[in-house]
């Protein structure tokens, strides 16, 4: 077994338990997220940055309330309202995107492990663009030795775009990584590894 199919069944297991007595409506909403898998987050991203039509970077109340139970999370009137004030830090009556994400991100990527994916997206990010490409991950990450290479079915090119879409969010693959995804995926992994030595060699390993 791989260790990406490892880790997403420890976090199926880990956020199983934790919903069943998690109080917190916030994290419920986490839980609920991660519950999808290491994309999890990268969803409710996409799901919450689909609604905001004109751009302007902010939930209201009721685009908070449709996006929590678009991605199956379920809470009390009661519950919906406490969640949308803790994250409405400064009372403005309504949410920054941004600020929504790094809530839910914040939970699984401490700042050691949050330094360690800035900056392996940093050495793949090589023109600083702020997205990541096939292009990026040539000479970066070696596909040489992927199976279906070697058998001559995949190119290099297309093993690279196969590996690029692990990060690529589901309804939007557009074949390029955006910092957002790839902090998201990062923080589904996150969330399934307790220790932070071995996220680090995970880290490590992948992004040598």
């Amino acid at each position: 077994m791989g260790s990406t199919s490892r880790h997403e069944m420890d976090l199926a297991i880990k956020v199983k338990e934790e919903l069943k007595n998690c109080t917190d409506p916030v994290e419920k909403i986490r839980l609920t997220a991660l519950s999808r898998g290491p994309g999890g987050i990268k969803h409710i991203g996409l799901v919450f940055r689909n609604m905001d039509d004109d751009r302007s970077g902010q939930i209201s109340f009721p685009e908070f309330k449709k996006g929590v139970s678009d991605i199956g999370c379920v809470l009390t009137k009661e519950e919906l309202k406490a969640a949308y004030e803790a994250i409405d830090t400064d009372n403005s009556g309504s949410i920054d995107y941004e600020e929504f994400l790094l809530h839910l991100r914040g939970k699984t990527l401490n700042k050691k492990r949050e330094n360690l994916v800035q900056r392996a997206f940093e050495k793949l990010d090589k023109n600083r663009s702020g997205t990541i490409t096939v292009e990026d991950l040539q000479g970066v990450y070696d596909v040489t030795k992927h199976p279906k290479v070697i058998s001559g079915q995949w190119t290099e090119e297309r093993a690279l775009e196969s590996f690029l879409a692990n990060f690529d969010t589901p309804d939007n693959p557009d074949g390029t990584v955006t910092k957002e995804e790839f902090y998201g995926y990062y923080a589904g992994i996150s969330a399934s590894i307790d220790n932070d030595a071995y996220f680090a060699l995970m880290m490590e390993n992948a992004w040598k």
